[in-house]
């Protein structure tokens, strides 16, 4: 009876689809420097992908919000410049097991520096 529970658990994990679209890689520190109505804050990314990036925060900019980007992608020399907006934002909460941030949309990045970004989160998914 217990090795059926066991199975139709493991069953429900394999069956889970993975809404991810594109890979992502988990960086250890990502400067990011960001402005808006000439106000600029400093975070740091966590996650990125070619399509967007979760910045760690304690004050996270409001959903819908969009401001200039400048960040430098792993494997590439110099930093860019991109306009993004905010998708979701997560508050600071002290009993709260995730860190506060904000997930960013890429809205106009360029195509070299999104193929850059993608290659580089393929090669972290296979470590």
């Amino acid at each position: 009876m217990m090795a059926d529970r066991e199975k139709n658990r493991s069953d429900f994990v394999l069956l889970r689809a993975n809404r991810r679209k594109n890979f992502r890689g988990h960086l250890i520190v990502l400067k990011v420097k960001g402005s808006s109505r000439n106000r600029s804050f400093f975070g740091y990314a966590k996650t990125i992908s070619r399509n967007g990036m979760f910045i760690a925060s304690i004050s996270p900019k409001e959903v819908g919000e969009e401001f200039t980007l400048e960040f430098k992608p792993p494997t590439m020399n110099v930093p860019v410049t991109c306009l993004c907006t905010v998708i979701w934002r997560r508050e600071y909460t002290a009993d709260s097991p995730r860190e506060p941030g904000m997930a960013l949309k890429f809205i106009d990045l360029d195509d070299a520096s999104r193929e850059a970004i993608d290659k580089w989160a393929k090669n972290q998914a296979r470590y």
